[in-house]
């Protein structure tokens, strides 16, 4: 077994065998709870799937009968804040690659929760390195490819996985919103154009729902217009972006096509997450104005074509700038089909981020851009029961993780 991580009363064998620990307490040399500072000698005791205390060893008491694990470094459970993992498989193959519907440019009805296969292997591999939540979904490739949804990666299905099943609408602009050539969108205009289109759609179909009693009215007038608009679930997916229910998350490099994403956010007052941004740089202003998050490029995206000006440092701008952003695994087109955040991050670390703020941007600022900071994202009393474990400096290529807790389960116990 590696040293920095030991295992007393029932061990690892038997927590990873029955994936459940009632009560268990996780011991760290250094403890990063992400709602203040580190906590050296910190022990968290989880009760139920929920954190019940945390602090130093010294002040908390780790009673009868509770499973205790230990390791170098403990940090809350990673939180990827875009992925398309459970869509997207590790075969690379027709069949198991379902994050992208080519049949029409606009699809938001599209369900990550239809689609999502909770037993996909990308899943166990991104999770062995601490990751246990994730924004997952229809990835970039159309105008608007679908949902996204937030899962624990645990779970034997979709349901059990998911704790957020319609996260956000997820919309691409620039080369990634084309369709086909000689199908439309075929150029940045036609793209606003139709999107705008289906939102005065949805706004007017809102309009008519919420006036079901205009028969008098219509009568007087000569009209029958108040008879209930016929379901679409295109029309009803757009009205819960209307409503704010449910926000946009707009893929877009290039500057321009992030501040079409802005005006047409603000024309429609619907809430926006700016997705990518690899030219964040040379809007940073016209961002930190709107008021809207990034969840910014992965660090070692690829540069060319519409990302040609990204750069490792971008995540070190928007920090400087003050606009509030998370980082992202994203949807990799090559095997093994995914990137892994705590690499991403650890990248950003060295080009100028300090270890706070890049690990800030996989845990609480990830959990709290897609709005599941109540329960994941940092060590509290009450929330989930979600804990990585180190045996060294995560963002170290020599690390490890050692064990990753889920509701007070561990589900993986650093053996993949």
């Amino acid at each position: 077994m590696r040293a920095g991580l030991q295992f007393v009363c029932a061990g690892l064998a038997a927590a990873a065998s029955t994936l459940f620990a009632q009560n268990l307490a996780v011991k760290g040399e250094t403890v990063y709870t992400m709602a203040g500072a580190p906590i050296q000698n910190g022990v968290v005791l989880i009760h139920g799937g929920k954190i019940e205390r945390i602090g130093p060893a010294s002040q908390v008491v780790i009673p009868a009968g509770y499973q205790t694990i230990s390791a170098k470094i403990v940090t809350p459970g990673l939180v990827d804040a875009h992925s398309t993992v459970g869509l997207t498989g590790y075969l690379n193959a027709a069949t198991d690659q379902d994050q992208l519907e080519h049949s029409a440019a606009i699809q938001p009805e599209l369900r990550a929760l239809d689609a999502y296969d909770p037993e996909e292997r990308l899943i166990e591999w991104v999770r062995s390195f601490g990751v246990t939540t994730m924004n997952t979904g229809h990835s970039p490739g159309a105008l608007i490819s679908g949902q996204t949804m937030i899962v624990k990666t645990t779970g034997h299905t979709a349901d059990e996985s998911a704790i957020v099943p319609t996260a956000m609408i997820a919309a691409s602009l620039g080369d990634e919103g084309r369709a086909e050539q000689g199908k439309s969108p075929g150029t940045r205009g036609k793209e606003i154009a139709m999107l705008r289109a289906e939102f005065i759609k949805a706004q007017e179909t809102r309009k008519k729902l919420s006036k079901p009693d205009s028969a008098a009215s219509d009568a007087k007038s000569g009209k029958d217009d108040s008879k209930a608009p016929d379901r679409d679930l295109k029309t009803e997916a757009l009205i819960r972006v209307l409503k704010g229910e449910v926000p946009l998350l707009v893929t877009a490099e290039r500057s321009r096509d992030v501040i079409s994403a802005i005006r047409l956010a603000k024309e429609f007052n619907i809430k926006l997450i700016i997705d990518s941004c690899s030219e964040c740089a040379l809007v940073l202003e016209e961002v930190k104005a709107s008021g809207f998050p990034v969840i910014l490029h992965p660090t070692m995206k690829r540069a060319g074509g519409e990302t040609e000006n990204i750069s490792f440092e971008d995540a070190a701008k928007l920090t400087a700038a003050g606009i509030p952003w998370a980082l992202q695994s994203g949807f990799e087109g090559y095997v093994p089909k995914t990137r892994v955040i705590l690499w991403e991050a650890a990248i950003a670390a060295a080009n100028g981020l300090t270890f706070d703020q890049a690990l800030a941007s996989i845990t609480i600022n990830a959990a709290r851009i897609i709005g599941v900071a109540a329960r994941v994202g940092s060590l509290e009393p009450g929330k989930d029961g979600d804990v990585a474990l180190y045996d060294g400096d995560p963002f170290e290529y020599t690390s490890h993780c050692l064990a990753t807790v889920i509701n007070g389960k561990v589900v993986s116990s650093g053996k993949f």
